[in-house]
């Protein structure tokens, strides 16, 4: 099965889970950084964060399932799960299979996360800052409009919004640690 429908929705949704991957790592990196009692509650930030996550896995089913799917290209379902034996650009195949796998593991042990210990929650949460680097790679690699001045665009706005918010709690972290 392939054709342009099937090469759309996999282009379409992998541009928008870039965005929204973006989104949801911006809103965690912020939301941890925020202290209680001032602005939006903290349960509402984790559930915006939590929500736009599993917004982002959804759309990571799509794009992987019609990139299976689409004949076109022999993409098979291994090949989107293990980072390497792929046919189809390998390395760039396999990049975008070791974030799936990271971010599985991401999302696993964030539905476990009442059965786990704390820093065994974070310190696997914190793959999710590479998956999300390892999947912008992996789109700059292997997207098809990777080179034009749009996806471009959308992918340094993606990576200054990440880098800013990142800049924004390590700031915050550290003035905080100035003061105690």
């Amino acid at each position: 099965m392939n054709g342009p429908l099937l090469w759309f929705l996999n282009r379409g949704t992998g541009i928008v889970l870039l965005v929204v991957m973006t989104i949801s790592v911006v809103l965690g990196v912020l939301s941890a950084r925020a202290r209680a009692g001032r602005g939006t509650p903290g349960f509402v930030r984790s559930l915006v964060h939590r929500n736009v996550a599993l917004l982002a896995v959804s759309m990571l089913v799509v794009h992987v399932t019609s990139a299976v799917v689409d004949t076109y290209v022999d993409i098979r379902w291994w090949d989107a799960l293990v980072p390497w034996g792929g046919l189809y650009q390998p390395v760039w195949l396999g990049l975008g299979a070791l974030a799936l796998d990271l971010l599985a593991a991401v999302t696993i042990t964030s539905l476990l996360r009442t059965r786990l210990p704390h820093a065994a929650w974070r310190l696997v949460h914190w793959a999710g800052y590479l998956a999300w680097g390892i999947a912008v790679v992996h789109g700059i690699g292997i997207g098809t409009d990777a080179d034009a001045q749009w996806s471009v665009a959308l992918t340094v706005a993606c990576v200054a919004a990440v880098v800013l918010a990142v800049g924004v709690r390590v700031t915050g972290t550290v003035r905080k640690a100035i003061r105690a």
